[in-house]
């Protein structure tokens, strides 16, 4: 004999894959947004309609009617948000009334157990903390975080980055032929290649589409082809390794929990991230991976191959296998833009 379903279990059933139009605003001076509203399992999912990109997640528990009985109704990610949402659609807005209250149902209520419950509640926690949370949250929080936080969080981390690089290099020419070269191997896809004037020895990479190569990679060289090896392989390393969990591993666990239910980092969390990041090894790429993505974009693989091995030894897949191996390539760029990228950090 089976029981009855909860409550909770069935309204999120029936409201599963729900969705509807709202309007959307970031912060109290922000402009409004239209946005897709999604019921997900627990959250409430805000996208861009244009792009299909997720811009916020709310937890479905502690989502609060601001305007009760008005319209259109005004609901925030909790009663002192500065983030809201107006919805019209009266579907979505019985759902969201009904879902909850539903869980808020669910949640227990404080009293004469509330000792034993707190102390069993801290035992939980410690126990996430030591079993489960160091990985998993990292991991289920950068899954949930928008592109714009991305954003954020990656020039966060370039400011103390550049404690020991300086600021990129920059000239109205030069970055005019390095953005033409990330337009080239990259196309439509966030991506920004900046050249730093010392620390980082060749190359290595930020959440939000940021390369960093070191200046001697286009000063020492005779042409933009190792530069663009190197691009290739930190925006493979990129999509094979998510960037931001070295970073939040960094901040630690009380830091990703801040961001997890605030939506940013404390103050200070990334400080001497810089250290860490030009300190890492680079993630290990498969040469197979490597000649796709090098044929993709239609760049020779063995200057960059050369450039790791001298020798030619432990590369010599991507220099046997070069995709353009007997080829008159395209050149990437002009040999006035390839002059005027050599001069950028002069």
């Amino acid at each position: 004999m089976t029981g009855r379903a909860p409550r909770a279990v069935t309204a999120l059933s029936k409201y599963a894959r729900l969705e509807s139009q709202g309007l959307w605003r970031e912060t109290t001076t922000a402009q409004r947004r239209e946005v897709v509203v999604a019921f997900r399992e627990a959250t409430l999912v805000l996208s861009d309609p244009k792009k299909d990109l997720a811009l916020s997640h709310w937890s479905l528990p502690a989502i609060e009617r601001l305007n009760p009985g008005e319209m259109p109704a005004l609901f925030g990610p909790d009663s002192d948000a500065s983030e809201t949402l107006e919805i019209e659609d009266d579907e979505m807005i019985k759902a969201l009334e009904m879902v909850r209250g539903a869980l808020k149902a669910r949640q227990p209520k404080p009293g004469r157990l509330r000792g034993i419950l707190l102390a069993s509640g801290t035992a939980l926690v410690v126990g996430l903390g030591v079993f489960w949370l160091p990985d998993a949250l990292l991991r289920h929080t950068a899954t949930v975080l928008p592109a714009a936080t991305r954003q954020a969080i990656g020039r966060a981390a370039l400011e103390d980055v550049q404690r020991l690089t300086g600021s990129p290099c920059a000239s109205p020419l030069g970055t005019y032929a390095l953005t033409a070269l990330g337009d080239k191997l990259f196309g439509q896809h966030n991506a920004q290649i900046l050249i730093m004037r010392e620390g980082v020895e060749t190359a290595t990479h930020l959440p939000g589409g940021v390369i960093l190569i070191g200046r001697r990679m286009i000063e020492d060289m005779n042409g933009p082809e190792v530069l663009a090896g190197l691009a290739i392989m930190e925006r493979l390393r990129a999509d094979t390794r998510d960037p931001i969990l070295p970073i939040l591993r960094h901040a630690g666990l009380l830091s990703t929990l801040r961001l997890l239910t605030s939506g940013s980092l404390p103050n200070g969390a990334l400080a001497g991230y810089g250290e860490t990041l030009l300190r890492e090894t680079p993630v290990a790429i498969a040469a197979n991976d490597a000649l796709d993505t090098f044929r993709d974009a239609g760049v020779t693989s063995s200057p960059y191959a050369y450039l790791i091995d001298p020798n030619g030894i432990s590369t010599q897949d991507l220099i046997a296998n070069d995709p353009l191996k007997g080829l008159i390539p395209i050149p990437l760029m002009p040999d006035g833009d390839w002059v005027s990228l050599q001069q950028i950090c002069s």
